[in-house]
Protein backbone atom coordinates (compact mmCIF):
# COMPACT_ATOMS: atom_id res chain seq x y z
CA UNK A 1 0.00 0.00 0.00
CA UNK A 2 1.09 3.44 -0.67
CA UNK A 3 0.45 7.07 0.85
CA UNK A 4 -0.94 8.75 -2.05
CA UNK A 5 -1.47 12.66 -1.51
CA UNK A 6 -3.57 14.70 -4.26
CA UNK A 7 -3.05 18.38 -4.58
CA UNK A 8 -7.05 19.75 -5.27
CA UNK A 9 -10.14 18.48 -5.09
CA UNK A 10 -11.74 19.23 -8.31
CA UNK A 11 -12.89 16.90 -11.04
CA UNK A 12 -9.83 15.59 -11.70
CA UNK A 13 -8.58 15.38 -8.19
CA UNK A 14 -11.78 12.96 -7.01
CA UNK A 15 -11.52 10.79 -9.56
CA UNK A 16 -7.74 10.06 -9.16
CA UNK A 17 -8.56 10.10 -5.57
CA UNK A 18 -11.46 6.98 -5.88
CA UNK A 19 -9.20 5.33 -8.56
CA UNK A 20 -6.17 5.30 -5.98
CA UNK A 21 -8.22 4.28 -3.09
CA UNK A 22 -10.19 1.97 -5.33
CA UNK A 23 -6.66 0.19 -5.60
CA UNK A 24 -6.03 -0.26 -2.15
CA UNK A 25 -3.76 2.81 -1.23
CA UNK A 26 -4.08 5.52 1.29
CA UNK A 27 -5.52 8.28 0.10
CA UNK A 28 -5.41 11.80 1.08
CA UNK A 29 -7.10 14.73 -0.60
CA UNK A 30 -6.30 18.24 -0.02
CA UNK A 31 -7.97 21.10 -1.23
CA UNK A 32 -7.99 24.97 -0.62
CA UNK A 33 -11.57 25.57 -0.89
CA UNK A 34 -13.94 24.90 1.84
CA UNK A 35 -15.58 22.63 0.04
CA UNK A 36 -14.50 19.85 -2.92
CA UNK A 37 -15.61 20.60 -6.66
CA UNK A 38 -16.30 24.18 -6.26
CA UNK A 39 -16.14 24.69 -9.68
CA UNK A 40 -17.65 21.91 -11.16
CA UNK A 41 -20.39 23.30 -8.73
CA UNK A 42 -20.58 26.04 -11.78
CA UNK A 43 -19.97 24.16 -14.94
CA UNK A 44 -23.38 23.88 -17.35
CA UNK A 45 -24.37 27.22 -15.57
CA UNK A 46 -24.96 24.60 -12.30
CA UNK A 47 -26.43 21.79 -14.18
CA UNK A 48 -23.02 20.42 -14.95
CA UNK A 49 -22.37 18.56 -18.38
CA UNK A 50 -20.70 15.78 -16.87
CA UNK A 51 -19.82 13.86 -19.65
CA UNK A 52 -20.77 13.15 -23.55
CA UNK A 53 -22.07 9.85 -24.74
CA UNK A 54 -21.05 9.57 -28.28
CA UNK A 55 -18.31 6.82 -29.47
CA UNK A 56 -14.34 7.21 -28.74
CA UNK A 57 -13.52 7.89 -32.08
CA UNK A 58 -15.96 11.22 -31.75
CA UNK A 59 -14.14 11.33 -27.90
CA UNK A 60 -10.95 11.86 -29.72
CA UNK A 61 -11.77 14.08 -32.51
CA UNK A 62 -13.70 17.19 -29.89
CA UNK A 63 -9.83 17.13 -28.21
CA UNK A 64 -8.07 20.40 -29.67
CA UNK A 65 -4.56 20.12 -27.74
CA UNK A 66 -3.00 16.43 -27.73
CA UNK A 67 -5.35 14.00 -28.46
CA UNK A 68 -2.86 11.20 -28.80
CA UNK A 69 -1.88 11.73 -25.81
CA UNK A 70 -5.13 10.75 -24.43
CA UNK A 71 -5.76 7.26 -26.49
CA UNK A 72 -4.36 5.07 -22.64
CA UNK A 73 -6.24 7.02 -20.46
CA UNK A 74 -9.62 7.55 -22.42
CA UNK A 75 -9.14 3.43 -23.20
CA UNK A 76 -8.74 3.01 -19.95
CA UNK A 77 -11.58 4.63 -18.57
CA UNK A 78 -14.31 6.13 -20.78
CA UNK A 79 -17.43 7.72 -20.79
CA UNK A 80 -19.60 4.58 -19.62
CA UNK A 81 -17.30 4.20 -16.77
CA UNK A 82 -17.70 7.47 -15.30
CA UNK A 83 -21.74 7.82 -16.11
CA UNK A 84 -21.48 3.81 -14.48
CA UNK A 85 -19.52 5.52 -11.49
CA UNK A 86 -22.12 8.18 -10.75
CA UNK A 87 -25.29 6.32 -11.05
CA UNK A 88 -24.13 4.05 -8.87
CA UNK A 89 -23.72 6.43 -6.57
CA UNK A 90 -27.40 7.77 -6.26
CA UNK A 91 -26.71 10.68 -9.26
CA UNK A 92 -29.12 9.31 -12.16
CA UNK A 93 -28.09 10.53 -15.60
CA UNK A 94 -29.77 11.74 -19.18
CA UNK A 95 -28.16 12.56 -22.46
CA UNK A 96 -29.51 15.47 -24.11
CA UNK A 97 -29.26 17.37 -27.53
CA UNK A 98 -25.50 16.56 -28.86
CA UNK A 99 -25.15 13.50 -26.53
CA UNK A 100 -24.45 15.75 -23.75
CA UNK A 101 -25.07 13.71 -20.58
CA UNK A 102 -26.65 15.65 -17.09
CA UNK A 103 -28.27 14.56 -14.22
CA UNK A 104 -31.31 13.72 -14.19
CA UNK A 105 -31.57 16.45 -11.24
CA UNK A 106 -29.90 19.46 -13.23
CA UNK A 107 -28.35 20.32 -10.08
CA UNK A 108 -24.45 19.73 -10.50
CA UNK A 109 -24.51 18.98 -6.84
CA UNK A 110 -25.91 15.59 -7.09
CA UNK A 111 -22.99 14.70 -9.40
CA UNK A 112 -20.34 16.24 -6.36
CA UNK A 113 -22.61 14.68 -3.82
CA UNK A 114 -21.89 11.16 -5.55
CA UNK A 115 -18.57 11.29 -6.11
CA UNK A 116 -17.70 12.42 -2.25
CA UNK A 117 -19.84 9.59 -1.23
CA UNK A 118 -17.78 7.17 -2.75
CA UNK A 119 -14.91 8.57 -1.97
CA UNK A 120 -16.08 8.75 1.90
CA UNK A 121 -16.97 4.94 1.03
CA UNK A 122 -13.25 4.29 -0.13
CA UNK A 123 -11.86 5.93 3.40
CA UNK A 124 -10.16 8.92 1.13
CA UNK A 125 -9.07 11.59 4.03
CA UNK A 126 -10.36 15.09 2.98
CA UNK A 127 -9.11 17.51 3.94
CA UNK A 128 -10.36 21.28 3.48
CA UNK A 129 -9.08 24.79 3.63
CA UNK A 130 -6.25 23.06 3.39
CA UNK A 131 -3.95 24.63 0.35
CA UNK A 132 -0.39 23.42 -0.61
CA UNK A 133 2.23 25.52 -0.68
CA UNK A 134 4.86 23.33 -3.05
CA UNK A 135 6.64 19.69 -3.39
CA UNK A 136 9.38 18.40 -1.77
CA UNK A 137 11.87 16.74 -4.36
CA UNK A 138 14.82 14.76 -3.47
CA UNK A 139 17.08 12.74 -5.46
CA UNK A 140 14.72 12.63 -8.47
CA UNK A 141 12.02 11.42 -6.25
CA UNK A 142 8.71 13.29 -4.78
CA UNK A 143 9.00 12.94 -1.31
CA UNK A 144 5.19 14.67 -0.42
CA UNK A 145 3.56 18.15 -0.20
CA UNK A 146 4.35 21.65 1.63
CA UNK A 147 0.88 22.58 3.37
CA UNK A 148 0.66 26.05 5.04
CA UNK A 149 -0.78 26.19 8.51
CA UNK A 150 -3.94 28.50 9.34
CA UNK A 151 -7.20 28.77 6.62
CA UNK A 152 -6.33 30.50 3.44
CA UNK A 153 -8.65 31.04 0.35
CA UNK A 154 -5.67 31.04 -2.01
CA UNK A 155 -1.78 31.02 -1.86
CA UNK A 156 0.81 31.75 0.35
CA UNK A 157 2.69 34.47 0.82
CA UNK A 158 6.79 34.36 0.83
CA UNK A 159 6.76 34.60 5.11
CA UNK A 160 3.88 31.87 5.26
CA UNK A 161 4.91 28.82 7.67
CA UNK A 162 4.24 25.53 5.87
CA UNK A 163 4.44 21.86 7.58
CA UNK A 164 5.54 18.63 5.04
CA UNK A 165 3.27 15.51 4.74
CA UNK A 166 5.20 12.87 3.75
CA UNK A 167 3.92 10.58 1.17
CA UNK A 168 4.90 7.97 -1.37
CA UNK A 169 2.94 9.26 -4.48
CA UNK A 170 1.56 13.09 -5.49
CA UNK A 171 -0.96 13.57 -7.75
CA UNK A 172 -0.73 17.52 -8.91
CA UNK A 173 -5.03 18.28 -9.67
CA UNK A 174 -4.76 21.83 -9.06
CA UNK A 175 -6.31 23.18 -12.28
CA UNK A 176 -5.87 25.80 -14.88
CA UNK A 177 -6.62 29.54 -14.41
CA UNK A 178 -10.43 30.10 -15.29
CA UNK A 179 -12.68 31.21 -12.80
CA UNK A 180 -10.14 32.02 -10.12
CA UNK A 181 -12.76 32.38 -7.63
CA UNK A 182 -13.16 28.87 -7.62
CA UNK A 183 -9.49 28.19 -6.47
CA UNK A 184 -8.05 27.70 -9.83
CA UNK A 185 -4.69 30.48 -9.49
CA UNK A 186 -2.22 28.40 -11.46
CA UNK A 187 -0.39 26.93 -8.60
CA UNK A 188 0.07 23.47 -10.23
CA UNK A 189 2.40 25.77 -13.01
CA UNK A 190 4.84 26.67 -10.31
CA UNK A 191 4.56 23.33 -9.31
CA UNK A 192 5.78 21.62 -12.10
CA UNK A 193 8.05 24.33 -13.32
CA UNK A 194 9.75 24.13 -9.25
CA UNK A 195 10.16 20.46 -10.69
CA UNK A 196 12.10 21.08 -13.96
CA UNK A 197 8.90 21.03 -15.94
CA UNK A 198 8.04 22.86 -19.10
CA UNK A 199 4.80 24.52 -18.76
CA UNK A 200 3.73 25.77 -22.20
CA UNK A 201 1.68 29.00 -23.31
CA UNK A 202 -1.54 29.92 -21.30
CA UNK A 203 -4.74 31.13 -22.84
CA UNK A 204 -8.00 31.45 -21.62
CA UNK A 205 -10.23 29.03 -23.86
CA UNK A 206 -13.74 28.60 -24.28
CA UNK A 207 -14.01 32.48 -24.07
CA UNK A 208 -16.02 35.21 -25.52
CA UNK A 209 -13.91 37.47 -27.66
CA UNK A 210 -13.63 40.91 -28.22
CA UNK A 211 -15.29 43.08 -31.28
CA UNK A 212 -14.02 46.40 -32.90
CA UNK A 213 -17.03 47.43 -34.90
CA UNK A 214 -19.72 49.59 -32.78
CA UNK A 215 -22.99 47.98 -34.46
CA UNK A 216 -21.82 44.17 -33.35
CA UNK A 217 -21.81 45.80 -30.00
CA UNK A 218 -25.58 47.46 -30.77
CA UNK A 219 -27.08 43.93 -31.07
CA UNK A 220 -25.90 42.93 -27.86
CA UNK A 221 -28.16 40.20 -26.63
CA UNK A 222 -29.31 38.93 -29.31
CA UNK A 223 -28.75 35.18 -30.24
CA UNK A 224 -28.43 33.54 -33.79
CA UNK A 225 -29.01 29.42 -34.56
CA UNK A 226 -28.28 28.14 -37.34
CA UNK A 227 -25.72 30.31 -38.69
CA UNK A 228 -21.90 29.84 -40.27
CA UNK A 229 -19.15 31.03 -38.66
CA UNK A 230 -15.76 31.43 -40.23
CA UNK A 231 -12.16 32.97 -39.05
CA UNK A 232 -9.59 34.03 -40.91
CA UNK A 233 -6.21 35.42 -40.74
CA UNK A 234 -5.21 36.77 -43.64
CA UNK A 235 -6.47 34.52 -47.11
CA UNK A 236 -5.88 31.94 -44.25
CA UNK A 237 -9.14 30.19 -42.50
CA UNK A 238 -8.77 29.37 -39.16
CA UNK A 239 -12.00 27.97 -37.73
CA UNK A 240 -14.88 27.32 -39.71
CA UNK A 241 -18.45 25.77 -37.84
CA UNK A 242 -22.01 26.29 -38.11
CA UNK A 243 -23.81 26.57 -34.37
CA UNK A 244 -25.42 29.27 -32.23
CA UNK A 245 -23.61 32.63 -31.70
CA UNK A 246 -24.74 36.13 -28.94
CA UNK A 247 -23.99 39.23 -29.82
CA UNK A 248 -22.62 40.98 -26.46
CA UNK A 249 -21.93 44.25 -25.29
CA UNK A 250 -17.94 43.69 -25.80
CA UNK A 251 -18.54 41.45 -28.91
CA UNK A 252 -19.69 37.81 -29.78
CA UNK A 253 -19.94 34.72 -27.74
CA UNK A 254 -22.21 31.93 -27.77
CA UNK A 255 -21.54 28.10 -28.34
CA UNK A 256 -19.70 28.59 -31.52
CA UNK A 257 -17.66 31.64 -30.40
CA UNK A 258 -16.48 29.50 -27.31
CA UNK A 259 -15.22 26.38 -29.24
CA UNK A 260 -13.65 29.06 -32.06
CA UNK A 261 -11.48 30.38 -29.02
CA UNK A 262 -10.13 26.90 -28.51
CA UNK A 263 -8.47 26.75 -32.40
CA UNK A 264 -7.52 30.62 -32.41
CA UNK A 265 -7.01 32.21 -28.88
CA UNK A 266 -3.05 31.93 -29.73
CA UNK A 267 -2.88 33.99 -32.34
CA UNK A 268 -5.92 36.45 -31.18
CA UNK A 269 -3.46 37.39 -28.46
CA UNK A 270 -0.83 38.56 -30.67
CA UNK A 271 -3.15 40.42 -33.86
CA UNK A 272 -6.87 41.02 -34.99
CA UNK A 273 -8.65 38.46 -36.89
CA UNK A 274 -11.48 38.62 -39.17
CA UNK A 275 -14.91 36.77 -38.25
CA UNK A 276 -17.35 36.36 -41.16
CA UNK A 277 -20.93 34.71 -40.27
CA UNK A 278 -23.07 33.45 -43.03
CA UNK A 279 -26.51 34.55 -41.61
CA UNK A 280 -28.40 32.36 -44.31
CA UNK A 281 -26.01 29.58 -44.60
CA UNK A 282 -28.81 26.78 -46.10
CA UNK A 283 -29.15 29.15 -48.88
CA UNK A 284 -27.17 29.39 -51.99
CA UNK A 285 -26.29 32.64 -53.36
CA UNK A 286 -29.17 32.08 -55.93
CA UNK A 287 -31.60 31.11 -53.55
CA UNK A 288 -30.65 34.11 -51.12
CA UNK A 289 -31.49 36.59 -54.60
CA UNK A 290 -34.74 34.56 -55.30
CA UNK A 291 -35.91 34.80 -51.56
CA UNK A 292 -35.05 39.30 -51.59
CA UNK A 293 -37.14 39.27 -54.95
CA UNK A 294 -39.86 37.49 -53.66
CA UNK A 295 -40.13 39.75 -50.18
CA UNK A 296 -39.45 42.95 -52.45
CA UNK A 297 -42.48 41.73 -54.83
CA UNK A 298 -44.61 41.13 -52.01
CA UNK A 299 -43.49 44.26 -49.73
CA UNK A 300 -42.88 46.54 -53.14
CA UNK A 301 -45.11 49.34 -51.72
CA UNK A 302 -43.11 49.95 -48.88
CA UNK A 303 -40.12 51.69 -47.44
CA UNK A 304 -37.09 49.26 -47.54
CA UNK A 305 -36.93 49.60 -43.63
CA UNK A 306 -40.22 47.70 -43.27
CA UNK A 307 -39.89 45.29 -46.36
CA UNK A 308 -37.06 43.06 -44.14
CA UNK A 309 -39.15 41.42 -41.08
CA UNK A 310 -38.99 37.87 -42.85
CA UNK A 311 -35.52 38.04 -43.30
CA UNK A 312 -33.80 39.34 -40.11
CA UNK A 313 -35.04 39.93 -36.38
CA UNK A 314 -35.90 43.14 -35.57
CA UNK A 315 -32.61 44.07 -33.39
CA UNK A 316 -30.93 43.20 -36.76
CA UNK A 317 -32.83 45.09 -38.93
CA UNK A 318 -31.38 48.79 -38.59
CA UNK A 319 -27.45 46.96 -38.51
CA UNK A 320 -28.44 45.40 -41.99
CA UNK A 321 -29.91 48.44 -43.75
CA UNK A 322 -26.75 50.35 -42.35
CA UNK A 323 -24.48 47.50 -43.73
CA UNK A 324 -26.23 47.87 -47.19
CA UNK A 325 -25.93 51.24 -47.69
CA UNK A 326 -29.35 51.46 -49.12
CA UNK A 327 -31.58 54.13 -47.63
CA UNK A 328 -33.81 53.17 -45.16
CA UNK A 329 -36.79 55.45 -46.66
CA UNK A 330 -36.03 54.54 -50.74
CA UNK A 331 -39.46 52.69 -51.88
CA UNK A 332 -39.35 48.84 -52.66
CA UNK A 333 -39.91 48.69 -55.82
CA UNK A 334 -36.92 51.44 -56.56
CA UNK A 335 -34.38 49.37 -55.27
CA UNK A 336 -31.94 48.60 -58.17
CA UNK A 337 -30.08 45.09 -59.29
CA UNK A 338 -27.11 46.08 -57.58
CA UNK A 339 -28.44 47.37 -53.86
CA UNK A 340 -30.17 43.80 -53.75
CA UNK A 341 -26.59 42.37 -53.95
CA UNK A 342 -25.30 44.39 -51.78
CA UNK A 343 -27.97 43.31 -49.46
CA UNK A 344 -26.76 39.62 -50.01
CA UNK A 345 -23.58 40.39 -49.95
CA UNK A 346 -23.71 41.77 -46.38
CA UNK A 347 -26.29 38.75 -45.29
CA UNK A 348 -23.77 35.88 -46.13
CA UNK A 349 -20.57 37.66 -45.12
CA UNK A 350 -21.75 40.08 -41.87
CA UNK A 351 -17.91 40.86 -41.55
CA UNK A 352 -16.80 41.33 -37.57
CA UNK A 353 -13.29 42.41 -36.89
CA UNK A 354 -12.30 40.35 -33.87
CA UNK A 355 -9.50 42.33 -31.59
CA UNK A 356 -8.82 39.70 -28.61
CA UNK A 357 -10.10 37.61 -25.50
CA UNK A 358 -11.92 38.03 -22.54
CA UNK A 359 -10.68 37.06 -19.58
CA UNK A 360 -9.73 34.12 -17.34
CA UNK A 361 -12.55 35.02 -15.30
CA UNK A 362 -15.06 34.51 -18.35
CA UNK A 363 -13.32 31.36 -19.43
CA UNK A 364 -14.18 27.33 -19.04
CA UNK A 365 -10.91 26.58 -19.22
CA UNK A 366 -7.32 27.72 -19.50
CA UNK A 367 -5.29 26.35 -22.98
CA UNK A 368 -1.50 25.29 -22.17
CA UNK A 369 -0.18 23.74 -19.57
CA UNK A 370 2.19 20.95 -18.13
CA UNK A 371 3.83 19.61 -21.54
CA UNK A 372 2.50 16.50 -21.97
CA UNK A 373 5.67 14.91 -23.80
CA UNK A 374 7.25 15.00 -19.91
CA UNK A 375 4.43 12.69 -18.80
CA UNK A 376 3.48 9.44 -19.22
CA UNK A 377 0.39 8.76 -21.19
CA UNK A 378 -0.31 5.63 -19.15
CA UNK A 379 -0.27 6.47 -15.72
CA UNK A 380 0.19 9.79 -15.98
CA UNK A 381 3.69 10.36 -13.83
CA UNK A 382 6.29 12.72 -14.39
CA UNK A 383 8.93 11.19 -16.66
CA UNK A 384 10.88 13.81 -14.64
CA UNK A 385 10.30 13.20 -11.15
CA UNK A 386 10.03 9.99 -9.97
CA UNK A 387 6.32 9.37 -7.95
CA UNK A 388 4.87 12.45 -9.06
CA UNK A 389 1.54 12.86 -11.40
CA UNK A 390 -0.54 15.33 -12.98
CA UNK A 391 -4.28 15.17 -13.75
CA UNK A 392 -6.56 17.16 -15.46
CA UNK A 393 -6.61 21.16 -16.45
CA UNK A 394 -2.81 21.31 -15.32
CA UNK A 395 -1.93 19.46 -18.21
CA UNK A 396 -1.52 21.17 -21.99
CA UNK A 397 -5.11 19.18 -22.73
CA UNK A 398 -8.28 20.81 -23.97
CA UNK A 399 -11.42 20.03 -25.77
CA UNK A 400 -14.49 21.90 -27.32
CA UNK A 401 -17.43 22.12 -24.82
CA UNK A 402 -19.85 19.59 -24.91
CA UNK A 403 -18.54 17.61 -21.98
CA UNK A 404 -15.24 16.67 -23.48
CA UNK A 405 -13.08 18.65 -20.77
CA UNK A 406 -14.18 17.26 -17.84
CA UNK A 407 -14.02 13.55 -19.78
CA UNK A 408 -10.24 14.62 -19.70
CA UNK A 409 -10.18 15.19 -16.20
CA UNK A 410 -12.12 12.07 -15.02
CA UNK A 411 -9.84 9.90 -17.46
CA UNK A 412 -6.52 11.41 -16.37
CA UNK A 413 -7.31 12.14 -13.11
CA UNK A 414 -8.21 7.80 -13.37
CA UNK A 415 -4.97 7.25 -14.94
CA UNK A 416 -3.12 8.68 -12.41
CA UNK A 417 -5.07 6.80 -9.43
CA UNK A 418 -4.41 3.50 -11.39
CA UNK A 419 -0.98 3.99 -12.34
CA UNK A 420 0.47 4.16 -8.68
CA UNK A 421 2.47 1.07 -7.47
CA UNK A 422 1.47 -0.66 -4.75
CA UNK A 423 4.56 -0.64 -2.10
Amino acid sequence: MSVVLIIGGGAAGMAAAIAAAGCGHEVRLYEKNEKPGKKLFITGKGRCNVTNACDMDSMMKNVVTNPRFLYSSFSGFTNRDMMDLLERNGCPLKIERGDRVFPVSDKSSDVIRALVKQMKDLGVKIYLNTPAAGLRVEDGCCRGILLGTGRRESGFSGGSRVSFVPGDAVIVATGGLSYGTTGSTGDGYKFAEDCGHTVTSLHPSLVPMNALEADVKELQGLSLRNIEAVITDGRKELFREFGELLFTHFGVSGPVILSASSFVAGILQKQPLSLTIDLKPALTQEQLDARLLRDFKEFSNKQFKNSLSRLYPAKMIPVMIARSGISPDKPVCEITREERLRLAEATRRFKVTLTGLRGYNEAVITQGGVSVGEVNPATMESKKVKGLYFAGEVLDLDAVTGGFNLQIAWSTGWAAGSGIPYV
